[in-house]
């Protein structure tokens, strides 16, 4: 009879990791609130770059990996390249339509989820359903009546998660550090 034993890291090792994230997740928060434009146009064309690179590497995972069919790496290769290119070349109209386009998805999302929360509520799911897809239809509607106006919240919701969540991390090192 084997026993295997499995070691796991001891988190003082790694409460630095923690540290730096918690740094940067306050630093990209700051940097949201003081400039939300410029970091927004930033981080935009960062998912640009991104996109070119993964498009790059699904069109040789076309001739390299045969257990995903050719037609979907090219096809994803071809628009993950497309999108990029199309969003470094013009991060200024990406910057606003990107969020935009989050916001729409996020509206669209509450709009079905408000309607199955409702037959939910109607179908013995009590009055806590109901209320939850209330909520969820006026979100979406909202969200869906002015998704110029929301999308321009956006890095400002995002700078403060940033904020809490880089406060929470560097907790978290020292926490981990003792």
């Amino acid at each position: 009879m084997t026993t295997t034993t499995i070691q796991t890291p001891q988190s003082s090792n790694i409460w630095w990791v923690f540290l730096l994230q918690g740094i940067a997740g306050i630093l990209l928060g700051l940097m949201l609130l003081t400039a939300p434009g410029t970091t927004l146009v930033a981080l935009v064309t960062f998912l640009g770059f991104y996109w070119i690179v993964t498009g790059v590497l699904s069109l040789v995972q076309m001739f390299v990996d045969r257990s995903v069919p050719w037609i979907w790496s090219l096809l994803i290769g071809l628009v993950s390249v497309a999108a990029g290119v199309l969003i470094v070349r013009h991060p200024l109209v990406a910057a606003l339509t990107v969020p935009t386009a989050i916001v729409i998805v996020f509206g669209i999302e509450g709009l079905i989820i408000g309607i199955l929360e409702l037959i939910g509520g109607f179908s013995g799911g009590g009055i806590g359903s109901f209320i939850r897809g209330v909520i969820n239809l006026l979100i979406g509607v909202l969200l869906l009546t002015a998704p110029m106006a929301a999308a321009l919240a956006v890095p400002f919701v995002f700078a403060v998660l940033l904020l809490i969540q880089g406060v929470s991390l560097i907790a978290l090192a020292f926490r981990s550090r003792r």
